[in-house]
């Protein structure tokens, strides 16, 4: 019974989330585009600090080599906020940067949920990740802001690029054979965890294929995508750092508590 509660009163949380950042853009859409930004950005930050915090005895490396990749996930995200239209920081961009910034996040964020069901198995070297990603964030940079050679996404005039349309396209395809190579191994996963991680990732999709129809960033389309992109890091909350802080042996401790039940099967056998 509490477990249900418990259940409604998560998807109900979700609902008046949604429902108020929906109120908010009818005010003023640059507040409700940071408002779902920055929520995206401390769950991308808090995935990381307890993945990062708890390495030296997490056997997961699944979350381990997801919560590196999502500090400088979260950190694209966080100069697409504070380039958007209006925000008044990058004074000499057009909406293009913002643009590029998004579509850069999100081949990044999905590549990592592509790969990251193959890190279950397997050791990880924490420094060859991060200097990795670090390498891919810092060529990223320089491909936008220094050498200015990264695909432009979007014109005032006419609107997204062939390339922005494509790349949104191609994300939903790499999310869509991250779903596969997750529910192959679905066994390694607690199965709350794993719906979770699932819809999350299926949020993400909804929200890249709304972003191949806007012609302006505030309109009606961007504000569907946004809202798919809040519900999918709110999926990905729950799953991680709720379940981590509630159910570690959930998240954290899979393995060691898949070791505890073989050898207790074992016990009762003999």
């Amino acid at each position: 019974m509490n477990i249900g509660i418990e259940k409604y009163w998560t998807y109900a949380s979700a609902i008046i989330v949604l429902l108020g950042l929906y109120l908010t853009s009818l005010y003023s859409y640059l507040l409700f585009h940071v408002l779902m930004e920055i929520f995206g950005v401390v769950v991308a930050f808090g995935i990381f600090s307890m993945a990062w915090n708890s390495r030296r005895f997490m056997d997961n490396n699944y979350l381990l080599g997801l919560g590196i990749a999502y500090i400088f996930v979260g950190s694209l995200d966080l100069l697409h906020t504070m380039a958007y239209k209006g925000m008044g920081v990058f004074v000499d961009y057009s909406a293009n940067l913002p643009t590029q910034l998004w579509i850069a996040a999100r081949y990044l964020e999905s590549l990592t949920l592509l790969i990251a069901p193959f890190f279950l198995q397997r050791r990880i070297n924490i420094s060859q990740i991060f200097i990795g990603y670090s390498t891919t964030f810092i060529l990223v940079m320089l491909s936008i802001f220094y050498w200015e050679i990264f695909p432009n996404c979007f014109h005032e005039t006419t609107g997204l690029t062939v390339f922005k349309k494509l790349s949104e396209y191609v994300i939903c395809l790499i999310l869509l054979l991250s779903i596969v190579a997750i529910s192959r191994k679905r066994e390694e996963f607690d199965p709350i965890v794993f719906k979770m991680i699932i819809a999350s990732i299926a949020s993400t999709i909804g929200a890249e294929l709304a972003f191949t129809f806007y012609v302006s960033v505030y309109g009606a389309s961007n504000l569907i995508g946004h809202c798919f992109k809040i519900l999918s890091f709110f999926l990905i909350y729950q799953a991680v750092i709720v379940n981590g802080f509630k159910k570690p042996y959930s998240i954290m401790f899979r393995n060691l508590k898949k070791s505890e039940g073989t050898l207790r099967i074992e016990k009762e056998r003999l």
